[in-house]
């Protein structure tokens, strides 16, 4: 026999093995299948906490309440430094058109 031979010979008998341990394992398995016996207490209903739920609502409204405030204080120090900008500017402007005028003249 040539090593082709002997390998395909024992493939066949591997398939053959696998098919009688299926075979066997399906046995055991339907076996203990019929043992059990049915458990007759009813399964507890599972308690949800709704408290959970209320604190994290209440954490995430109290960030995004706070992300408003601090942003609302922001556009406000901003329109507030725009403000004082704006007039320093326009006190340059009318100085420097004073003084061209004075030149001028």
């Amino acid at each position: 026999m040539s090593d082709v031979e002997k390998a395909a010979a024992e493939a066949v008998q591997a398939a053959q093995q696998s098919e009688q341990y299926a075979l066997l394992l399906a046995a055991v398995q339907a076996a203990q299948a019929q043992q059990q016996t049915p458990c007759h207490h009813p399964a507890p209903v599972p308690q949800s906490s709704n408290a959970g739920k209320w604190v994290a609502a209440g954490v995430g409204g109290s960030i995004f309440l706070l992300a408003v405030a601090v942003s609302a204080v922001a556009v406000a120090i901003s329109a507030v430094a725009l403000t004082v900008c704006l007039l320093v500017l326009r006190s340059v402007w009318q100085q420097i058109r004073e003084d061209r005028q004075e030149r001028r003249s």
